[in-house]
């Protein structure tokens, strides 16, 4: 039990990719073997990014000890941003860096907010979700622009791999996440994101920048949800004001599922990409077993308060054994 109670302290995210582990298996005998056959694998990946990223920022900004629920909002900002400027004639690339610099400037304003006048994460990144889901019906006028014919959507919708089983969104998403677990265990940043989320006071004590580095976290956030809007707007063809509503508390629920804290300080970019994955298996899962695809609201609930509830009862056993220990 203690070496196990270890393990799981250590890496959190493996209790999700056993699960994770189960439910394939699970759906694979319910679907008749459909689930994993390389047609609807390619479905579930294609799509997969598009949650995954935002799950990626989400993530590191709760190890940071913060949060952000405009990251659905965001979502449809910046792609919307970027189709605004493409329709008025500005190139793909200043218009995708624009959209960029939009999301960047939304987590500046969520992390000054929030650090600069002590206020809860929530209530700051609440108040801006409204906000940026208001701009982006504002700023479409109404009426969606027309995407141009002569965007490079090559780098990011087209089918890739063996068996053309992956988007190249996946390629970024793989790349991005891989980038995200390396800052985390072998940079500096990484260790102050969880120094500042694991314990504040003595973050600041060691001569940790800790508001900058939630800033940065807020900054990083937002910039990853808008890169995750912009590749489901060039896969649909088509910028809609209302995409991404609600995603912001599957992004939550990912990063829980996957080991992250709530209290910060603990969590693995890997632990939230395998909440992700979790996510779109479930989906996906359910609809091919011929279960009510409503259930899949409630899936992800009732995974998220199992995840609360081992993490709170595991924490308490550590501290147990730890006392036992001492004596």
């Amino acid at each position: 039990m203690k070496r196990l109670l270890k393990i799981y302290m250590e890496k959190p995210e493996l209790a999700a990719l056993v699960l994770l582990i189960v439910l394939v298996i699970v759906f694979q005998i319910a679907s008749d073997g459909v689930f994993l056959s390389a047609s609807n694998l390619r479905g579930i990946l294609g799509i997969l990014p598009e949650i995954g990223l935002m799950v990626i920022g989400v993530t590191i900004l709760m190890i940071a000890g913060e949060f952000d629920l405009s990251v659905g909002s965001v979502f449809a900002l910046m792609p919307m941003t970027m189709a605004v400027l493409l329709a008025d004639g500005l190139p793909f690339f200043p218009a995708f860096l624009a959209g960029l610099l939009v999301c960047a400037a939304i987590g500046f304003v969520n992390g000054y907010l929030t650090i600069q006048f002590n206020i809860p994460s929530f209530i700051t990144t609440l108040g801006m979700l409204f906000m940026a889901r208001s701009l982006t019906v504002v700023i479409s006028g109404g009426f969606p622009p027309l995407l141009p014919n002569d965007l490079p959507n090559w780098l990011f919708t087209v089918f890739v791999g063996p068996g053309d089983l992956f988007r190249m969104s996946f390629i970024w998403f793989a790349v991005i996440a891989i980038l995200a677990s390396l800052m985390m265990s072998h940079t500096n940043f990484g260790n102050w994101i969880k120094a500042t989320g694991g314990f504040l006071p003595a973050a600041k004590a060691m001569g940790i920048p800790t508001a900058r580095v939630k800033i940065a976290a807020f900054m990083l956030c937002s910039m990853l949800a808008g890169f995750a809007g912009m590749i489901q707007v060039l896969r649909l063809g088509s910028p809609l004001p209302s995409i991404g509503e609600g995603w912001e508390l599957q992004a939550v629920a990912a990063a829980v599922i996957g080991g992250t804290a709530l209290a910060g300080g603990i969590g693995a970019v890997m632990g939230g990409v395998v909440g992700a994955v979790l996510i779109r298996v479930i989906d996906n899962g359910l609809v091919l077993s011929q279960v009510d695809a409503n259930w899949f609201k409630f899936a992800i609930g009732f995974l998220t308060i199992l995840a609360v509830v081992a993490n709170a009862w595991l924490g308490k056993r550590a501290k147990s054994i730890k006392v036992e220990t001492s004596k």
